[in-house]
């Protein structure tokens, strides 16, 4: 196989994507698409007129073949979010309760209250990591369904196959519990489970996947969940008709075929992550270790600043207010913009008056 070319010159493949490119606060892949996928996906463009297949049944027959898993346990929506979204409409309601660590994905609480229940945080601990103990604690009566977000969006940290078994067999049955994978190809660490296999003889777990990271796809909005019936059924019943367009089927189909593709560029991915997370804790920043397309930084009551910082190199950052900054993964020049930002920041701190 030819050799994958190095990110920035992914990136500077197209006449209109600048070296440095300041967008590291939406989680997106710096590289254009796989090989093959805008040609599949401009050719969709001849059927304009007509409405997409509304049951996605070449994508759902490729991915039931790419991971082994039944035809009928698979459901397509506009990304992992809509089928978040589906799954909430399908399983919970007014007087119900959905449980998650925080912080987590910002759309479980959104989209917890569009539907009418009542969300349940449980804190990180130590480490921005999950605390399954205290989320078993946090299971009542009314919990109909509870979110692991594995690896975890900010933080990018990682719950490992042994707590997360211990987790499944102490959960109750009747509550769902869904493994949001939306990060899964960039884990490197053989100890955290693939949840595809746990779902296998788990009838009460979902896994949420997407097309928008390592696929690069964010465009098109194409996301997928697997599940036993009648989960499965239940997240097509609730999804919009004619939601994931014949752009987005075909080039997610095309997509899968290019996998070894992806997975070498994901491979230059977590090459550069490693790179800023050295040169970010030589800085003297506290970054755990990420398992995903981004790093976080615990910058406290110092994050508004961090991230004005980063603005006036051009580079934008998602800032949450006094807990700390999820920065992408971007082109290596876009990277190093970030780490001259932050690097001047730091420095600024260091020579403040306590």
């Amino acid at each position: 196989m030819k050799a994958e070319p190095s990110v920035s010159t992914a990136s500077a493949a197209s006449s209109t994507a600048p070296a440095v490119d300041g967008r590291l606060s939406a989680n997106e892949n710096p590289f254009p698409p796989l090989p093959g996928v805008l040609e599949s996906a401009v050719a969709a463009a001849a059927s304009l007129n007509r409405y997409p297949d509304m049951a996605c049944h070449r994508l759902t027959e490729e991915l039931a073949g790419s991971l082994g898993v039944p035809a009928e346990h698979i459901a397509t929506g506009t990304g992992s979010v809509g089928v978040t979204q589906q799954l909430l409409q399908a399983t919970t309601g007014p007087g119900s309760e959905v449980l998650f660590a925080w912080r987590s994905f910002e759309a479980y609480p959104q989209l917890t209250e569009t539907v009418g229940a009542r969300s349940v945080r449980v804190p990180l601990v130590k480490g921005d990591v999950h605390d399954l103990t205290a989320m078993l604690d946090a299971i009542t009566d009314r919990t109909r369904t509870i979110f692991i977000c594995n690896p975890n969006n900010p933080t990018g940290t990682v719950v490992r196959r042994a707590e997360l078994n211990h987790f499944l067999d102490w959960c109750p049955p009747e509550t769902l519990v869904v493994l949001d994978e939306a990060y899964r190809e960039f884990v490197h660490d053989d100890e955290v489970p693939d949840g595809i296999e746990l779902y296998r003889d788990r009838p009460n777990v979902c896994v949420l996947r997407t097309f928008s990271k390592a696929y690069g796809l964010a465009g098109l909005r194409v996301g997928y969940a697997v599940a036993h019936e009648p989960v499965a059924a239940a997240l097509r019943r609730t999804a919009v008709p004619f939601g994931v367009t014949q752009f987005a089927q075909d080039a997610a189909v095309e997509s899968l075929r290019r996998a070894d593709e992806m997975r070498e560029r994901v491979g230059h991915l977590v090459a550069e992550r490693a790179r800023v997370h050295a040169a970010l804790t030589e800085q003297g920043w506290g970054v755990p270790e990420s398992h995903a397309n981004f790093l976080w930084l615990r910058s406290g009551r110092h994050t508004a600043e961090l991230a004005a910082a980063c603005e006036r190199e051009g580079i934008h950052v998602r800032a949450f207010p006094d807990e700390g900054v999820r920065v992408s993964i971007g082109t290596p020049a876009t990277n190093d913009a970030f780490l001259h930002a932050a690097e001047s920041h730091r420095k600024l701190l260091r020579n403040r008056p306590a």
